[in-house]
């Protein structure tokens, strides 16, 4: 490991989408060199394993629909590690996906600059993309789209929402995170802005994992589909013509050992 790390307080690292082999070396590497871990439970917990013996390993439990803490009390917690082991160890904070796309690393980065305590980012492999690939729809695709937006699905009809959703219906290919629970509103809301009720929509669960599963239809009677098929978080949902080119794609589904342990 490169002697700067001992000069870096906290690494907000990206653990990847679920799929152990999809964290990065870098990520891996300071993983087992921690001296502290704060881990979130989605895409991250399964990495514990490879901790050092006598790291310590603090649970904020973040996933969807239920914190064991806020955010302001996850970067409180942060600073506190960093502060008892100033100078000394390599504290993680080991996040789900990516630490900027909606994973609040940018939050936590400003509060840890504002603390006075230095930090570096370790990127990590986001479920925007890899939930689309291994369910085998290209997210641009020559002939079909040449563009691709990724959105937050939390947003629902109850709040003001941040989302220009007449701009994001415009786009070729639209990535939805954390969409289970407002499916209704979403596909509703890419209706009333311009997509055509039979454009093609993939629910992709558990990406990444053997127990993955994809569930296929159209704007139209998705909400209804998964309703009918239990479709439960995490789960990311991709619009698009580019769906239809998951019949011949896919891939990860097809292999041999695909959903046996």
């Amino acid at each position: 490991m490169n002697n700067d790390y001992n000069d870096t307080k906290v690494f907000l690292v990206g653990s990847g989408p679920g799929d152990t082999g999809l964290i990065t070396v870098k990520g891996l590497e300071l993983v087992r060199k921690a001296d502290v871990i704060l881990y979130d439970k989605l895409g991250a917990q399964q990495f514990l394993n490879e901790a050092k013996p006598g790291c310590e390993l603090i649970d904020v439990g973040k996933y969807s629909g239920n914190h064991k803490m806020n955010q302001e009390a996850i970067n409180e917690a942060i600073v506190q590690k960093a502060l008892e082991n100033s100078g000394k160890n390599i504290v993680v904070r080991l996040k789900g996906g990516d630490p900027f796309i909606f994973g609040r690393g940018g939050e936590e980065a400003e509060h840890l600059k504002k603390c006075g305590i230095k930090f570096e980012i370790v990127p990590g492999v986001t479920s925007a993309i890899s939930a689309p690939t291994y369910a085998g729809i290209p997210i641009t695709m020559r002939g079909y789209t040449t563009s691709f937006a990724v959105v937050t699905g939390h947003e629902s009809e109850k709040e003001k929402s941040q989302t220009d959703w007449k701009a994001v219906a415009g786009i070729g290919t639209i990535v939805i995170l954390m969409g289970v629970r407002n499916l209704s509103f979403i596909c509703q809301q890419l209706i009333d802005n311009g997509k055509s009720p039979n454009t093609p929509i993939a629910a992709i669960q558990n990406a990444t994992l053997s127990i993955q599963r994809t569930i296929v239809g159209t704007l139209a009677t998705m909400p209804q589909l998964a309703e009918k098929e239990n479709l439960t978080s995490p789960a990311v949902m991709v619009v698009g013509d580019v769906v239809s080119l998951r019949e011949n794609i896919k891939w990860f589904e097809n292999k041999p050992l695909f959903g046996k342990s």
